[in-house]
């Protein structure tokens, strides 16, 4: 007997799906089916080859008509001549000028403009294979996703670049994962495709005009339960990129900073995407225990800092209980907000007082552990004090996370709180 579709292996209701559901797009579609954006500043050198490359590419490749649009950012060079020559020369090609620099503002433009079902940019470098630039659109085409993202990052794909790109990125969406619990694996990689029915409604959410805006344009559809599908590429580092790493990496440090903050005020504008918060599943307990763990490398690491910034002003058990505390609070509302899905005020005050309950078990076993470290070891320097406080703290984390899921934010959230967690 067939089981009915909402049913699961044995037999339990499912919730249902929230998302949208997309169909695939007719196969006798006249218009151009995708757009592919590239967007370049003062790009005299490489735009030629790579729009006649790209070109040449889908010609022999893809099933559907297509444009390739040259989104101009207030480049200085000859970069403009070139993009108004290609347009002329090649029919599927057009162009358009901006008077101001940001990747983010050349493809929100050039996306808003566009009438074609399915919307992609990359990079004019063309470091990541075309080769993956069909099955990045495919689902997409298909209805079965929304967004799709190429990934460096993936065991499918083959990256060349030097040591220093290689840890930015690594660390870059490390840090994503730790501190804005994102599912996706690489937020910037140039060579991302969307629906343009989900881009009309995503883009007036974004905020960042310049490299952050992959980043908050992935946060926003992923929180909204968004489907975002992920292609391993192959991809080399380009030994002449024009980005300013410094700079880059500063203002995607800010962004970051003012996402975490809409996130934990619960004002991150999803449910304008047309799902309601709390339509969302449960997280998984995998899922639980991987943000549980992020959270807690963060707060470690702080907790260490600020004991070690106060410990020679107060002396070892008061440095310990001052950063135990402040970082017992931070850890609540971090968990609270990213690991079990609570959003708005309701019941957070007795989430950390709860919380801080939690903490005395903390600050009860680093306390003895710290005891019996001036107990048994004669004069133990720094370095020691260090060594014992991590390891208790480390100790003391399954009992935490077990009191936090069960005690602090039991799956069924009170009333004067409002769930939803990411996806």
């Amino acid at each position: 007997m067939n089981r009915h579709r909402d049913e699961g292996p044995r037999g339990e209701r499912r919730p249902p799906d929230p998302r949208p559901v997309r169909l695939p797009l007719p196969a006798d579609h006249t218009e151009p089916v995708l757009d592919v954006v590239v967007p370049v500043f003062d790009e005299e050198t490489d735009l030629e080859p790579c729009v006649r490359r790209l070109h040449a590419h889908l010609r022999e490749t893809f099933p559907y008509p297509f444009r390739i649009t040259v989104a101009d950012n207030a480049s200085t060079d000859a970069t403009p001549l070139i993009a108004a020559r290609l347009a002329a020369e090649l029919p599927e090609a057009r162009w358009i000028r901006l008077e101001e620099k940001g990747r983010g503002r050349a493809l929100r433009t050039a996306w808003s403009a566009s009438r074609a079902p399915v919307l992609a940019y990359l990079d004019v470098d063309l470091s990541t294979e075309l080769n993956a630039l069909l099955p990045l659109v495919a689902p997409l085409i298909s209805g079965h996703s929304d967004i799709a993202i190429g990934t460096r990052l993936a065991r499918g794909s083959r990256v060349v670049r030097g040591p220093r790109r290689e840890i930015i990125s690594r660390g870059y969406n490390a840090l994503l994962r730790s501190t804005l619990a994102v599912g996706f694996s690489d937020a910037q990689c140039g060579f991302k495709a969307v629906r343009r029915d989900v881009a009309e409604r995503l883009l007036p959410l974004v905020e960042d005009s310049a490299w952050f805006f992959d980043t908050e344009l992935l946060v926003i559809a992923e929180r909204a339960g968004l489907r975002i599908h992920e292609v391993p590429v192959d991809w080399m580092d380009d030994p002449d990129s024009r980005v300013d790493l410094v700079s880059t990496v500063v203002a995607d440090l800010r962004g970051i900073a003012r996402i975490g903050r809409a996130l934990a005020r619960g004002t991150l504008p999803t449910a304008r995407l047309g799902r309601s918060a709390d339509a969302v599943a449960p997280d998984s307990l995998t899922t639980q225990l991987l943000r549980f763990a992020g959270i807690g490398v963060v707060s470690t690491v702080g907790y260490v800092l600020l004991y070690a910034a106060l410990r020679p002003v107060t002396g070892p058990q008061a440095a310990n209980a001052w950063a135990l505390l402040v970082c017992a609070l931070a850890n609540t509302a971090a968990n609270r907000r990213l690991t079990f899905g609570l959003r708005g005020g309701g019941g957070a005050l007795r989430h950390q007082v709860k919380g801080l309950a939690v903490f005395g078990v903390g600050f009860a076993l680093t306390s003895g552990s710290l005891a019996a470290l001036h107990r048994w070891a004669q004069g133990p320097g720094r370095a020691a004090e260090i060594a014992v406080l991590v390891g208790a703290n480390l100790a003391a984390t399954l009992l935490r996370f077990a009191l936090l899921r069960t005690w602090v934010f039991p799956a069924t959230a009170p009333d004067d709180c409002t769930s939803g967690g990411p996806r």
